[in-house]
């Protein structure tokens, strides 16, 4: 019985933590900038989660309980330096003392992620750091991932983390919404940061419903913003793809097995999220100002329509891959347009521009695609090792049963 219990609380712990770490990161963050302290304060309050709540049951609203816990460990700390500075504590104690502060209500608790989400594009944090910054205060997401996520070490990409946080205490920039006037300056991080969080999702965490997904997370965000600023194309297009790449989650799994897109049972897709993502592109088309995330849309879309004609145009494929490129030579871009070339050129040609691409080799998609274009190469040996490196690259058990069974069959 006691070890259900530690189950049933470590179970819902970590659920908890899922939907709602950006939110409570966000509020214990928010009077000080202190975002390292607030980690820490929310660090303490799960450990004492997985003391108490198997003792005592899982309270009625984990998330405020863990709120008012590390808001709590939070206050302790400045009551110390206070003592150490002889400051008085008269009114921090009356407002903090855990028997007569009352516990919010999980749906009380302010959605304050998109302050902090434009905190973390300021001006004075590091353009290469802003968004996975975000990815892992807003959206607590790990640092492994993330580094995988962007190609680069995770020690690396840790200690960037690390100084971003000491300067936005240092600097004390305000968790606060900017101006509309600042606010598109700070937009292509806090649109890449969301992007780059559905893309995680995707590639290494995903399998739970859209509704308590990360990728859902990034849905909420993304028409969030698109509310804030419908004036913005680029906003909009974020939301579009999001629109159509998700309408194809049900299509992306069958039998515990992954099914890649070319192959997704097209009934299956979920045709009101393709009607939204539409709406979305065509708002922002009006405004005549292309862009990465337009470009994105595009590509989605070309794909959405094989529900409505039952084929891929593949040359509008390969002009919108083409013009992404131009735009946003990113890895994921330029292997997509790997693979479109393979079927226009043959997997030889695509191969080259496979081995062209600076980062790919840590990049799982890339090797995914490796595998195939040296599986129809018919150097199998070599597609086998590519396939086994794709496979070490991913977490999804899906996938990896997919990859494996691709590099079973080469014999």
């Amino acid at each position: 019985m006691k070890n259900d219990n530690a189950h049933g609380a470590a179970e819902t712990a970590r659920r908890t933590v899922r939907e709602s770490y950006g939110r409570l990161i966000s509020v214990l963050a928010s009077g000080t900038g202190n975002i390292p302290a607030a980690e820490d304060a929310l660090s303490d309050a799960l450990e004492r989660a997985l003391r108490v709540w198997p003792e005592t049951g899982v309270p009625g609203n984990p998330a405020g309980w863990l709120l008012t816990v590390a808001r709590n460990r939070l206050r302790d700390g400045f009551r110390s330096a206070a003592v150490r500075t002889s400051v008085p504590l008269e009114e921090m104690e009356l407002a903090t003392h855990p028997a007569v502060a009352p516990e919010p209500d999980s749906e009380e608790i302010p959605d304050r992620r998109l302050e902090l989400l434009f905190a973390c594009a300021h001006p004075a944090i590091d353009r290469a750091v802003r968004a996975p910054l975000m990815l892992q205060v807003v959206l607590g997401i790990d640092a492994a991932d993330i580094a995988r996520a962007f190609a680069v070490p995770t020690p690396t990409l840790a200690q960037r983390l690390v100084r971003a946080k000491r300067k936005i205490k240092d600097a004390r920039i305000p968790l606060v919404l900017p101006g509309r006037g600042d606010m598109p300056d700070r937009l292509d991080a806090v649109l890449e940061a969301v992007y780059a969080s559905y893309a995680i999702d995707w590639q290494f965490v995903s399998g739970e419903t859209l509704a308590i997904s990360l990728s859902g997370e990034a849905l909420h965000l993304a028409v969030l913003i698109a509310t804030l600023l419908p004036d913005e194309p680029e906003a909009l297009g974020l939301a579009a793809v999001l629109c159509f790449s998700l309408s194809r989650l049900d299509a992306r799994v069958v039998n515990d097995v992954f099914v890649p897109l070319d192959e997704q049972d097209t009934r299956t897709w979920d045709a009101d999220l393709i009607r939204r993502g539409e709406e979305y592109i065509h708002r922002a088309a009006a405004f005549r100002r292309i862009g990465r995330f337009q470009l994105e849309a595009a590509i989605e879309s070309a794909h959405c329509d094989r529900a409505r004609t039952g084929r891929v145009d593949s040359a509008a494929l390969a002009t919108l891959l083409t013009a992404l490129v131009e735009v946003a030579p990113t890895i994921g871009s330029r292997v997509a347009l790997a693979a479109v070339v393979a079927d226009k050129e043959g997997p030889a040609k695509a191969l080259v521009r496979l081995d062209g691409i600076q980062g790919a080799d840590r990049f799982q998609p890339a090797w995914a695609l490796r595998a195939q274009l040296l599986e129809r190469l018919e150097r199998a040996i070599d597609a086998r090792a590519a396939y086994d490196k794709a496979i070490s690259l991913t977490t999804e058990a899906s996938l990896r049963a997919y990859l494996r069974q691709r590099a079973r069959a080469l014999g």
